[in-house]
């Protein structure tokens, strides 16, 4: 299976699909956030490992936690992911912390900061114009 077949594809989306209902409900551990979502799972050709990229929304100390959690509860999201989906070789999971939502916000909050101040120096120079003017 080459690493971007149709077939290795769909099986990452089945994964990311079947990883985000299991963690969202039927993970009871308290450690593991309300605001975390699978961003992505990449699975190996040979269907024996997968990297799962989480995104907790939340404190640095939330995410971290999350993760332990995760790991943590590694057997058992291994388990239901081998009920649910009807593969060859159920893979080990990793669970790597994504940050590229809140990254991506952080972006979206600078640029928005600077847009800010571009319309206001703006503002500043077509009223300093307008008095020059007169």
């Amino acid at each position: 299976m080459r690493k971007n077949s149709i077939k290795s594809i769909r099986v990452n989306a089945e994964v990311q699909h079947e990883l985000s209902n299991i963690i969202r409900n039927e993970i009871k551990d308290p450690r593991i956030s309300t605001m975390t979502s699978v961003v992505a799972v990449d699975v190996t050709p040979d269907l024996k490992y997968a990297k799962a990229y989480i995104s907790v929304l939340g404190s640095r100390e939330e995410q971290e936690d999350t993760i332990k959690g995760l790991k943590n509860a590694e057997g058992y999201i291994r388990r239901q992911l081998a009920a649910s989906i009807n593969l060859r070789n159920t893979p080990q999971i990793t669970f790597v912390l994504d940050q590229s939502i809140e990254y991506g916000v952080n972006m979206s909050k600078l640029i928005d900061e600077v847009n800010g101040k571009l319309s206001e120096n703006q503002e500043t120079k077509e009223t300093f114009e307008e008095d020059n003017e007169e």
